[in-house]
């Protein structure tokens, strides 16, 4: 189980400097989170919540949330309509694939009178005979059910049906509570269950609030096993640098990336991060001659051409695309501009090449030492007489 905690709130809340208390969209989707709480003192502002794919099981402490318009808790295990009443600016409400087989908990919601738009396609109810109709009947607001219009038409057929649509109701929520019963009976005997009245429920099923938190808790163990020891297969064992320490490329994460070397000052590095992923799963690690970066615990390793200035080099997350774009100063270039603004005319030799005067220097690569010592006994004549052709003063003579 996972708690809704400060800490977790204003990580989701980066477009928002971090502030919660004017926080007005919040996205706590795919948590694990079983109970709703502390939201309603902490971000009064909120227009937007969403909690879909949870584990949550009853709707509550949202009551001071009274510019909250727009609620998404899809995918949980919600089973009855309830503590809504006092959201007065509630436009939309999604409840799509919960287990909500109380339709006559639809009443509730006719105090939000600005509910335009309401989801609750994959709920138990939806199935029952005349699920619209009761819906369209008691909740005069709506515009739309379920992603469909409804037309003025159907609302006056509706009424028209109401003793029928009212009795076919109440029979199916009885049918409902007595699957419900020995639904839980059967899984606390790990039996399989299902509806077999094929008029009521129509596809055999297996799914309850009770099984959906059960595959939950297996799929955590599952990933705290994946993440101890290996049990049978051999774990891949990621080499990062070779023997002699040198770093290695690596793309562990397997995402596409571009890497340009046009600019004389700086290499471009563009690797597309997944676009809605949080920016703190995200860690970068520069090093002159290399950049490593972890998402998600998958590893980006890439060697660079040439060192760069670690401290000056920049990355930057994209608000459009979520891609990260790295931006690495190259060293020789802050060298070489320096030298040129500081010192003498350089001089032109195999490791430089310049432009003529007044231009910008186009290239300077440096290998190993700056100087090379290799011929300096075998070029001694040529210095020697290089420097005597050059000299104003004539030499001594010697008697």
């Amino acid at each position: 189980m996972k708690l809704i905690t400060e800490d977790l709130i204003r990580k989701r809340s980066e477009h928002n400097e971090g502030i919660i208390g004017t926080l007005e969209e919040l996205s706590l989707h795919q948590e694990d989170i079983e109970k709703i709480e502390h939201i309603n003192n902490w971000c009064k502002k909120l227009q937007i919540l969403y909690l879909q794919a949870n584990q949550i099981s009853k709707i509550e402490n949202l009551n001071k949330l009274k510019e909250l318009q727009y609620l998404n808790l899809a995918i949980n295990n919600i089973e009855k309509i309830e503590n809504l009443e006092r959201c007065e600016s509630l436009e939309k409400l999604d409840l799509t694939l919960n287990f909500i087989g109380d339709l006559w908990s639809v009443k509730t919601l006719k105090q939000n009178i600005h509910l335009r738009e309401l989801y609750l396609t994959g709920n138990p109810c939806s199935y029952f005979k005349g699920y619209r109709d009761y819906v369209i009947i008691h909740l005069t607001q709506l515009t739309s059910l379920d992603g469909m219009e409804i037309m003025r038409s159907e609302r006056i057929r509706a009424r028209q049906n109401l003793s029928v649509v009212e009795e076919s109701i109440a029979e199916c929520q009885e049918k409902y509570k007595i699957f419900r019963e020995e639904q839980k009976i059967r899984i606390k005997k790990n039996e399989t269950s299902h509806f077999t009245d094929e008029k009521f429920w129509q596809t055999v099923t297996e799914n309850s609030p009770e099984t959906r938190v059960e595959i939950a808790k297996r799929q955590k163990k599952g990933e705290k096993e994946n993440d101890g020891e290996p049990t049978g297969k051999t774990k891949r064992i990621i080499k990062l640098f070779d023997v002699d320490g040198r770093p290695l490329n690596m793309n562990q994460a397997k995402l596409d990336f571009t890497f340009s070397d046009e600019d004389p000052e700086m290499f471009i590095l563009d690797i597309a991060v997944y676009k809605y992923l949080d920016t703190s799963l995200i860690d970068v690690d520069l090093q002159p001659t290399y950049v490593k970066i972890t998402i998600k615990n998958k590893i980006f390793q890439m060697v660079l051409p040439e060192e760069v200035q670690v401290e000056q080099s920049t990355a930057l997350r994209s608000q459009t695309t979520g891609h990260l774009v790295l931006k690495l100063i190259k060293l020789n270039y802050k060298v070489l501009l320096k030298k040129k603004q500081d010192g003498p005319e350089p001089v032109t030799n195999s490791d430089t090449k310049v432009k003529k005067k007044g231009h910008e220097y186009l290239e300077v690569t440096r290998k190993g030492n700056d100087m090379n010592f290799s011929n300096i006994v075998e070029n001694e004549g040529k210095y020697h007489e290089m420097c005597t052709d050059n000299l104003e003063v004539p030499m001594l003579e010697y008697a």
